[in-house]
């Protein structure tokens, strides 16, 4: 497919939040081959194109990436909220998640992808049971997704991580695959010594949750002695990077590993504020130079998988946190929704709109009233954007959604229907 969008703004991410006023983005197969002004654009001879598609004076941004998820999480969508943390995911989460088949989490799978779409979300960082049938299913709707292992004591044996790292890497383009556990108070020292020596083998980064809750926090070091993240690094766990997810509750001592380790903190605020985890010190790590991301976290604990929800909650949870109105600003959040994500994932072809990189898009219709005026257009995207501003979502090329249409080769209906028809089985 060669596809020309023209008469668009480009933030292309390269420079930050920089519009280019005046733009074309063109796309061949997947590669975007020009991004910039369109009085700089290669003369299109006899380039026949597949579509232009007359962008309007909307925006084009790289698509978001929702660095931390669980995508079939969604049959859990408003199921036992209200509830603490621990009660929460002991008493009604894990019972019920043990009850899905991998045919369940192949069709959830697919409900999520379409509330990505909607959001202008092109990539995630899933992490959940039956890795096979989240690859399938999201090779299935087109769309690319990074999978990370959840290793602990119930679920997963070193082994099948180890063979899904093998397999999956090597499986679509569109899938990739990372080491990962669960979380140290759901893993044995046992099982973290073996995950710290396959990163050790393969000199790869390894990704789990941390320090999401003070008593987790707690918990650990009446244990080891060690906040989580200091007892991991002990254990060997970082020594070829990583990440974690939420990072709320963390020491000084924390921070200092995860500079120098040159980890990313996945940051959850939904997830954090109705679970009331807390609010991670996200100026604190902006100031340290740590690498950042952006995640929804399940939909079970959000309860949505939308990246602007979760760019505005980042910001304005900080500015309370550090009674700061101007911590964390709005063009760093939009780059920790953007090109941070796809680094923290990995995906280091579909950070930015440059040629040789991935045709992964969000065109934004400013057209709306939250978009204007436009004094600056990061902000708004911000402070006053929402999933109504998403125009077209393009993932490697091939757009999925585009003016409230899906076009990923299924019904929706049926989508929706199966999820229902899932959660019926189960629900006592």
């Amino acid at each position: 497919m060669k596809i020309r969008f023209y008469d668009v703004k480009l933030m292309t991410m390269k420079d930050g939040t920089k519009i280019i006023p005046d733009g074309e983005l063109w796309a061949e197969d997947g590669t975007i081959t020009y991004s910039g002004p369109a009085a700089e654009a290669p003369d299109r001879g006899e380039i026949s194109w597949d579509r232009q598609i007359d962008g309007k004076g909307n925006l084009i941004i790289p698509g978001f990436k929702d660095a931390h998820t669980h995508s079939a999480m969604t049959f859990l969508r408003s199921y036992a909220d209200d509830l603490p943390l621990l009660d929460w995911l002991n008493k009604q989460v894990f019972p019920m998640e043990a009850k899905l088949s991998g045919d369940d989490i192949y069709h959830l799978s697919k409900l999520a992808v379409l509330e990505y779409l909607t959001s202008g979300i092109t990539a995630n960082f899933d992490m959940y049971m039956q890795p096979d049938q989240i690859a399938q299913a999201s090779v299935d709707m087109g769309f690319r997704t990074v999978i990370v292992g959840g290793l602990n004591d119930f679920s997963f044996t070193l082994q099948e991580i180890e063979d899904s790292y093998n397999k999956l890497n090597h499986f679509h383009p569109l899938i990739s695959y990372c080491l990962g556990f669960h979380a140290e108070y759901t893993t044995s020292r046992n099982l973290l010594e073996g995950m710290a020596a396959l990163g050790r083998k393969y000199k790869a980064p390894i990704y789990a949750h941390n320090s999401e809750s003070l008593s987790e926090v707690q918990q650990c070091v009446e244990r080891t002695g060690m906040t989580p993240t200091v007892y991991l690094d002990s254990l060997g766990m970082f020594d070829y990077g990583g990440g974690g997810y939420h990072c709320v509750h963390m020491s000084d001592e924390d921070l200092e590993i995860f500079k120098r380790r040159g980890l990313y903190a996945v940051t959850n605020p939904g997830s954090n504020t109705k679970l009331a985890s807390g609010i991670a010190p996200i100026q604190k790590m902006m100031d340290m130079g740590i690498g950042l991301a952006i995640g929804t976290d399940g939909p079970a604990s959000n309860n949505c998988l939308d990246m602007f929800r979760e760019m505005f909650l980042t910001t304005g949870l900080a500015k309370l946190r550090e009674n700061d109105a101007s911590a964390v600003d709005a063009d760093r959040v939009l780059e920790m929704a953007t090109a941070g994500g796809a680094r923290a994932m990995g995906l280091k072809d579909c950070d930015t709109l440059e040629a040789g990189k991935r045709a992964d898009l969000v065109m934004i219709d400013l057209h709306r009233p939250n978009m204007q005026p436009e004094n600056n257009l990061s902000k708004n995207l911000v402070y006053s954007g929402s999933k109504e501003n998403v125009k077209l979502t393009m993932v490697d090329g091939k757009i999925l959604y585009e003016n409230g249409e899906f076009f990923v080769g299924e019904d929706v209906e049926k989508i929706y229907e199966k999820a229902n028809e899932i959660i019926g089985k189960y629900r006592e």
